[in-house]
């Protein structure tokens, strides 16, 4: 079967060009072999017309068309000096067009950063965008309210966590991704034939084969161009209008959230562990002016966070090692607001409409079976017990739908729920948050499983775990599935949430090293290199999520829930309570609109009242409002249809006709550049310094969080104490304190002790919770030191300089070894002469001692065994034919030869 491939986006590099009458958007690959040209007209006052010039230039047509077009715009075809034809900017990508009330203006990326890579897929965020007037001035119609909706349209910062890629789908999930890959050709020949005809007709230079005249088959693949998923695309609406005009090369899709990546270095094997959020463009908002659901099902605050391990030593998505794992979180599914005209930190809570058959709780719970499959897991974090009622309206109102809805679904899909007042818990001396967290996040994963691209590997049945043969998902020939996914929430979807998601995100990730084969026990301590990195990748994406939709950074964090918070914490966090009050208070309104302008839920026209005139925006997200329904979904078939057959597998990932009619597929060669990633990435024909490429920049978890001093343990798996890591938390010592501090505690400090002993699991307040407080207050008693006596008489500073000197080397060379060490050393030869049945009046020979066997045959390579590798035939020809060449002996060029420096060169110029 033919290899399936993402077809890489023909557009990365653009140049737009002026003349009085047109724009021409010059666009290229990154190797700037291939160039499209784009057609703006310039004399249209309000409307876009645009020109997709089908042709592909090779560099020197584009050369020609240019100097032809600068030609033939001169006022004096003698004036040598006036261009008609002038570069006005350099870009990187289109974000979209969109008009207010006079004509269009075109969006244009200018610059990007490069934040993470998955197989070889770059990953960019916008540093920098720029707005141009299409329009001429000569025809262009003013218009006394443009220059303010063009002010609130930029408040939409878009340097601010916006996020593209060129190949690969932010949009879906890499399981998405990786399984539309793996899908057979044969299945969606439905799909396939509807694009057959435009293979066959393509131009002669797109479908041009050296192979052809030859005689010799070419290595087909299939590549694929697949719609993404419009909820969490933040520029769909302003690509719209163009979307069926242009190539879809032109069109780039960005997504909002965030996106951070780290490198994981298990003994020198790197680990990239990736997280990408993103936000739904659906009912978005800031956090008093959206809350619950609109009547789409559509809710405030959804973000669905995905986290990715891979093996970063094989970059392929068909012969690497990937996994993923997928949460979402999002405001409570009803119909429900605050009202902040009272100017009160915690305005009540109300709930606007009565939904008693939970029909927009319905619709929103539809939409995560389409796309997550079951079992669908609500963890909900609100109050349950308060003096007056606040929160605890939301619990008994949520509780209400999920039992109403549970009782149409079959008993194995049914809606997981979750109730847990973590406020409550954490006020609490006798209980431990993070533990009772633990317990769910260990449920929650066996549950719904994770994703993974590989068959368990040996190691596995070498030394298999009890909790291992539990996790749930769907096993399949290529690896795991996961099923299902768990959706927190609290009130504002923020502290406690991110809190949460941690917790669950770290057993998730202890069950992706192991399937991976990096350690040998899913489980994962607090205090080591690993989880460090892993919590500071989590405390910048909840800052990330926090500032957008709350106006200030997290509250609370894990380590003010593990209570080893620095004092100087608590003044953070009320600095940060004030900054969220001021900004909901003050500036919520003006970002709501520029949200409702950037997303083109309002369309500015002169027929209608102005955005900035609107007392609300309620009826621009709840369409439903302003006019009767239709056709009203059924209150006990609340599902979509064909959603329940598939389940628990999701059905977007479902080969059906209506999921194939999204995917493009175009017949390739294997050689062809716009799926060849290994060029994409390396980028060859470029000069790269090694110091300025993106793994040698990315946070390293040797370099950031392994300890400094010689002789460390370089496992990241190791429970280290906070004075011993790289990043220190003791802020208010200076480095060099620092540096000292760590010598004199490296070698004497024991581990601290483990997340078990100090973990309490009671949920309720009883005599087992005491006595786990007095085993939780251990972790912050000081632990002394005791001394032999025949220690006692040395001073300290003796004892430091001995350390200092022994510290290069890690022994005293000086030093003679003790009687009792050579008489262990005797009895350890003598024990191997006897195991290997020496005689003793012969003479000991090392090699009959250390005589070392195979205990076991391993079937491949793992952590455990390495198999030699198997040289063929061609193989050793081919290095032959190398040493013979460094001699001085070169072969002559046969038939093959030929063949392949002709695809060299169809490839690199024409």
């Amino acid at each position: 079967m033919p290899q399936s491939a993402a077809i890489i986006g023909g557009i990365q590099r653009l140049v737009l060009y002026e003349t009085r009458a047109r724009y021409f958007l010059v666009g290229s690959n990154h190797a700037q072999t291939k160039h499209r040209v784009l057609k703006i007209d310039r004399t249209e006052p309000k409307d876009l017309v645009i020109i997709d010039d089908k042709h592909v230039y090779n560099q020197q047509e584009v050369r020609e068309l240019l100097g032809r077009l600068d030609l033939g715009n001169r006022t004096k075809i003698s004036q040598k000096g006036s261009s008609g034809l002038s570069r006005t900017v350099s870009a990187f990508g289109i974000v979209g067009f969109v008009r207010f009330l006079e004509g269009y203006y075109i969006v244009l990326i200018t610059k990007r950063r490069k934040m993470a890579d998955i197989g070889g897929h770059s990953i960019y965020k916008i540093e920098d965008t720029t707005m141009i007037y299409i329009p001429n001035d000569s025809v262009r119609v003013t218009h006394p309210d443009e220059a303010r909706y063009l002010r609130i349209f930029q408040n939409v910062d878009l340097s601010s966590n916006f996020y593209f890629s060129y190949s690969y789908d932010l949009s879906h999930s890499l399981q998405y991704n990786l399984t539309l890959l793996q899908r057979p050709y044969e299945q969606w020949s439905s799909a396939a034939s509807s694009t057959e005809e435009e293979v066959h007709t393509q131009s002669k230079q797109d479908s041009f084969d050296i192979f052809e005249d030859e005689g010799l088959p070419t290595k087909v693949v299939y590549g694929l161009y697949n719609e993404p998923y419009y909820k969490y695309v933040w520029n769909g609406k302003l690509l719209e209008r163009v979307k069926d005009i242009v190539h879809h090369d032109w069109l780039m899709y960005i997504i909002h959230g965030f996106c951070g990546q780290s490198k994981l270095l298990i003994y020198g094997r790197p680990v990239h562990i990736t997280l990408i959020a993103r936000r739904s463009s659906k009912f978005a908002g800031t956090r008093f002016l959206k809350r619950g659901a609109n009547c789409e099902g559509d809710v405030a605050n959804e973000v669905e966070t995905e986290q990715v391990v891979h093996d970063a030593s094989v970059m392929s998505f068909t012969a690497g090692s990937y996994s993923s794992y997928v949460q979402v979180r999002g405001s409570v599914p009803l119909y429900w607001s605050q009202d902040i005209s009272t100017m009160m930190p915690k305005p009540p809570i109300r709930l606007d409409q009565a939904d008693p058959y939970a029909y927009v709780a319905g619709l929103h719970f539809d939409q995560m079976l389409q796309r997550f499959g079951s079992p669908i897991i609500i963890l909900n974090l609100v109050k349950k017990r308060e003096k007056r009622k606040h929160e605890k309206i939301l619990s008994e109102e949520l509780f209400r739908a999920v039992v109403n809805l549970n009782q149409f679904l079959p008993p194995s899909h049914c809606i997981d729920y979750i109730a847990w007042d973590m406020a409550r818990y954490t006020k609490s001396k006798l209980c431990n948050v993070l533990d009772r967290l633990s317990m769910i996040a260990e449920n929650v994963v066996k549950r719904t499983g994770f994703f993974i691209n590989r068959s368990d590997f040996y190691c596995h049945t070498l030394r298999p775990d009890e909790r291992w043969g539990d996790v749930g998902g769907q096993i399949t020939s290529t690896g795991r599935l996961q099923t299902g996914v768990l959706r927190t929430n609290c009130v504002d979807c923020l502290d406690r949430t991110n809190t949460a998601q941690f917790m669950v995100g770290k057993c998730a990730l202890a069950y992706q090293l192991y399937a991976l084969g990096m350690i040998d026990k899913p489980k994962l301590q607090f205090d080591t290199d690993c989880v460090r990195l892993f919590e500071e990748l989590y405390e910048d994406h909840g800052d990330t999520l926090s500032l957008q939709y709350g106006g200030s950074q997290l509250v609370h964090r894990v380590k003010t829930y593990r209570k080893i918070a620095p004092w100087t914490q608590h003044s953070k966090d009320i600095m940060q309570t004030l900054s969220r009050y001021y900004s909901n208070a003050f500036s919520d309104a003006d970002r709501q609109d520029a949200i409702n302008l950037f997303l083109q839920v309002y369309q500015p026209s002169e027929f209608k009242p102005h955005l900035w005139e609107l007392p609300t925006d309620f009826y621009l997200h709840h369409t439903s409002t302003m006019a009767i329904p239709q056709d009203r979904r059924s209150y006990t078939l609340w599902w979509s249809e064909g959603v329940l057959s598939y389940l628990p597998v999701p059905y977007d990932e479902v080969p059906c006709e209506e999921n194939m009619n999204k995917v493009k597929v175009k017949r390739m060669n294997q050689l062809d550049e716009s799926i060849d990633i290994y060029t994409e990435f390396f980028k060859p024909y470029e000069l790269t310094s090694f110091d300025d490429t993106f793994c040698i920049a990315m946070t390293n978890s040797a370099r950031e969080f392994m300890p400094k001093t010689v002789g460390a343990d370089p496992n990241p798996f190791t429970v280290r104490k906070p004075e011993e890591t790289g990043k220190s938390v003791l802020g208010s010592k200076s480095s060099k304190e620092e540096t000292i501090l760590q010598r004199k505690t490296a070698a004497s400090a024991p581990p601290p002790p483990s997340e078990e002993a100090i973990s309490s699991t009671s949920e309720d307040d009883s005599e087992e919770d005491r006595e786990d407080e007095g085993t939780v207050s251990q972790r912050s008693t000081p632990i002394k030191l005791l001394t032999e006596s025949g220690e006692s008489s040395r001073t300290q500073e003796e004892v430091y300089h001995q350390h200092m000197a022994k510290e290069p080397y890690g022994l005293n060379l000086a030093e003679f070894p003790s009687e009792d060490d050579l008489l262990i050393y005797q009895r350890f030869a003598h024990l191997g002469e006897s195991q290997h049945r020496v005689e003793r009046t012969e003479h000991i020979n090392p090699a009959n001692i250390i005589c070392l066997e195979p205990v076991s045959c391993f079937p491949e390579d793992s952590i455990y065994a390495v198999l030699p590798p198997q040289v063929g035939k061609n193989s050793q020809e081919v290095f032959e034919c190398h040493v013979m060449t460094g001699q001085g002996q070169v072969r002559a060029l046969c038939r093959e030869d030929m063949l392949m420096y002709r695809e060299y060169i169809k490839n690199r110029y024409m």
